[in-house]
């Protein structure tokens, strides 16, 4: 098998142009144990089938969190200023982002909004569907990851920066801390973040969120592999694998998986590679951190803000928590 370092040295098809995804696969399938990062599941295609989890009975966290934006937005705006702009960390399509945005043009003429995504697609939803309800919004869409920041510091000050949607969960404590510090590095005194973290409860709760009865958390966990399929000629069998989710307590967090059903070889062409599976083997795909208020108020320390406040619904199952730059 090859190593990532030697990737750009790999002769591969004419036919099969190497995805930017090629390192990031060719390094996580090598690892034992096997782990890709989510990043990877938002394509066109994941995004669209994670925007049909967050409409499910059985996923509490998107229609939780738009309650509470619902009722305390004016009452979080209140506390940012005038002429505020807006960033975003994985906006998607913005849907609950659209809460804020309208209760900010109650205090002032008009937002600049920064979406920041690695989903086109979600982006250009997003603008289309913000500028034609909220038609004071001027959207400036953002396509990457968090690897840079910079375009924070083309907001006009004050500024607020959100990181919505409980993805934060989906960062190790240590990478959490980082993330969020470097965040604070693009900011200046008086800038704030508004974070969305999802809380510990009843895990019976929790693993339903990832184990819907209707299938769509499993195939937005397989299109992972089709997507493999599509961009880097790779030759996976969704139906070979598994969608495996479970609550680990110890660790605080849901864990996705992709398991295989069998012994199986799968090749890979543009890698050049082939990858080998013992029945039972994984390839960890996500996990989503669930927070306690206590580690919510430390993440925030540690990543350079100073906790506000923090709002919650009546079961105490999410949280929004204002964090500012001192």
């Amino acid at each position: 098998m090859i190593r990532p370092e030697q990737l750009k040295r790999v002769p591969v098809p004419a036919s099969i142009p190497v995805s930017e995804i090629a390192g990031d696969v060719l390094e996580g399938l090598s690892r034992t144990p096997k782990s890709l990062p989510p990043k990877l599941l938002y394509d066109a295609e994941g995004s669209a089938l994670f925007e049909q989890i967050t409409c499910l009975p059985e996923y509490y966290p998107t229609r939780t969190e738009a309650a509470i934006l619902m009722t305390h937005a004016d009452e979080i705006c209140s506390r940012l200023g005038k002429n505020v702009s807006v960033g975003e960390l994985g906006a998607g399509t913005a849907t609950k982002t659209r809460i804020l945005l309208r209760s900010l043009l109650r205090r002032q003429f008009s937002v600049n909004y920064f979406p920041l995504d690695v989903s086109d697609a979600a982006l250009k939803l997003a603008k289309d569907e913000v500028e034609k309800e909220l038609q004071a919004v001027n959207v400036h869409p953002q396509i990457g990851d968090f690897e840079d920041l910079a375009f924070l510091e083309l907001q006009a000050r004050p500024r607020l920066v959100l990181y919505i949607g409980s993805s934060i969960g989906n960062l190790e404590h240590v990478d959490a801390i980082t993330l969020l510090q470097n965040v604070a590095q693009h900011l200046s005194s008086g800038d704030q973040l508004l974070l969305g973290v999802d809380l510990v409860k009843d895990s019976g709760v929790m693993q339903a969120a990832y184990n819907d009865s209707a299938g769509i958390t499993a195939s937005f966990n397989k299109n992972l592999l089709i997507r493999i399929n599509r961009e880097l000629g790779g030759h996976f069998e969704p139906e070979a694998f598994y969608h495996v989710s479970f609550w680990n307590e110890a660790a605080s967090r849901i864990e996705l998986h992709l398991e295989s059903a069998r012994s199986q070889s799968v090749r890979v062409d543009a890698l050049d590679t082939t990858i080998r599976f013992g029945q039972g083997e994984r390839i960890h795909t996500e996990n989503s951190y669930k927070y306690t208020l206590e580690r919510l108020g430390d993440l925030l320390q540690h990543g350079g803000f100073q906790l506000e406040h923090t709002w919650t619904d009546p079961h105490c199952w999410f949280a929004v928590s204002l964090g500012v730059i001192k």
